[in-house]
């Protein structure tokens, strides 16, 4: 059965907005888990406008399944996640002015560059993944750099206009797992999945972890987290 990593920067960004204490997302990191989560996401960015190195560090100390960092691959967020010591480390391309990340690392295009973020993050004990989209090309790169997984991109998948286009989009999704796999990477998936469209993507088999984070808190505002947590990770898990 496949992983839930729930992503938590939602609750870090509603705090923020009012540049308070509430809601704290160390507390959401405990219902998460209490719920079912098997690991808990969250990305460190370089502007700091959500996950803070405070919720970082705390998080680290209270989190009791795993911790998912996502960041960039930087001299300071290496420096900052071999200090921490996530159980993994989800390496993602960043744009100040971006919402949420809007595409695929280009492994392929700075194999060289980080290529010596990924061997200092394994000799430090954390597993690294890359998040990249559906390209084999992408996919081979993850590989010629040693990466131990992929997140594949599923926002293409995720934001397809019609059945047709989406039909196209999971027939990339399962190509790339099945390359991947043959290429002794290990699979996780995540970007705009949702109630519905998680489900097409769980059936595919051979992705180890999803991570979700925006619809899963949209659902939470009315049902309330737990519940959330609960019902996404009874979609990925039997799907």
């Amino acid at each position: 059965m496949a992983r839930l990593g729930v992503n938590i920067d939602h609750v870090a960004t509603l705090r923020n907005a009012r540049g308070g204490s509430e809601p704290d997302p160390v507390a959401a990191a405990a219902i998460a888990e209490l719920a079912g989560a098997d690991q808990i996401t969250i990305h460190l960015r370089e502007d700091r406008r959500h996950i803070k190195d405070r919720d970082l560090h705390i998080l680290r100390q209270t989190v009791q399944t795993r911790l998912n960092l996502e960041m960039a691959a930087t001299d300071e967020m290496v420096e900052i996640a071999l200090n921490v010591k996530p159980e993994a480390c989800t390496l993602v391309p960043e744009k100040r002015a971006e919402l949420t990340t809007e595409g695929g690392l280009d492994v392929r295009l700075h194999q060289e560059a980080l290529k010596p973020y990924i061997e200092k993050l394994q000799a430090g004990g954390i597993i690294v993944s890359l998040f990249i989209d559906p390209d084999p090309d992408q996919i081979k790169a993850a590989n010629k750099v040693g990466a131990d997984y992929i997140e594949i991109h599923t926002g293409s998948f995720a934001e397809a206009r019609d059945w047709k286009e989406e039909e196209e989009e999971l027939i990339k999704l399962e190509n790339a797992v099945k390359l991947a796999r043959k290429l002794d990477l290990g699979v996780n998936a995540g970007h705009g999945l949702n109630y519905v469209n998680v489900k097409k993507v769980a059936a595919i088999g051979g992705i180890e972890e999803f991570n979700i984070g925006h619809s899963i808190m949209s659902r939470a505002i009315l049902v309330g987290l737990h519940q959330a947590v609960r019902d996404m990770s009874e979609l990925v898990r039997y799907a």
